[in-house]
């Protein structure tokens, strides 16, 4: 399949479904963070492309008492030294630590997070590639004119279940299937 994205310098990530295996339990340590299998060399290769990786996360674990921030914090360590090591680097991560009831703005599906992203990092979200496995992944950055890109992994199989998913809305296997074809160079040919 082929994503007929424009190639952007931008991107936008959720974590958990995306870059690492998720749990209905929730992932609360470090040894519970789970790469999928290509998920950290496709954000390397993006990195190396000259895109800037933005990753966007609920983690209402928190807010729930799961785990606390400083563990929150320690599992992004390991996330950014698995990329760190592959010779990739995130431009930024940014969650929101609030449960489903406590009235935020940074919760997705609502646009929050990437508008903090927006205005953090200088990037206009309008024309960017969102990937997630969800629903409110997508639309959160649907909001503010990221183009939705769903993946497999995850939640992305009941997500396209659900019926929700636009018709239009590209769909990969996961990560890496996704970043290689958006990085494919359209002037090549296989023969």
């Amino acid at each position: 399949m082929t994503t007929k994205l424009p190639l952007t310098n931008a991107i936008v990530l959720d974590r958990d479904g995306v870059i690492n295996h998720d749990s209905d339990d929730y992932i609360k340590s470090p040894d519970e963070w789970l790469p999928i299998e290509g998920s950290i060399e496709a954000i390397s290769r993006l990195h190396k492309a000259g895109v800037k990786v933005v990753v966007a996360t609920n983690q209402s674990g928190i807010a729930r008492g799961l785990y606390d921030e400083a563990t929150l914090q320690k599992i992004h360590a390991k996330m950014n030294r698995l990329i760190s090591e592959a010779g990739g680097e995130l431009a930024g991560i940014f969650y929101c630590p609030h449960g489903p009831d406590d009235g935020c703005d940074c919760r997705k599906p609502l646009p929050g997070l990437i508008q903090q992203m927006a205005e953090q990092l200088d990037i206009k979200p309008a024309g960017i590639p969102i990937v997630g496995d969800s629903v409110r992944d997508l639309v959160a950055g649907e909001a503010l004119g990221c183009l939705p890109v769903l993946v497999r992994t995850g939640k992305g199989l009941r997500s396209l279940a659900s019926g929700n998913i636009k018709p239009e809305t590209p769909v990969f296997d996961d990560l890496a299937s996704f970043v290689d074809d958006w990085l494919q160079d359209p002037n090549t040919s296989s023969t």
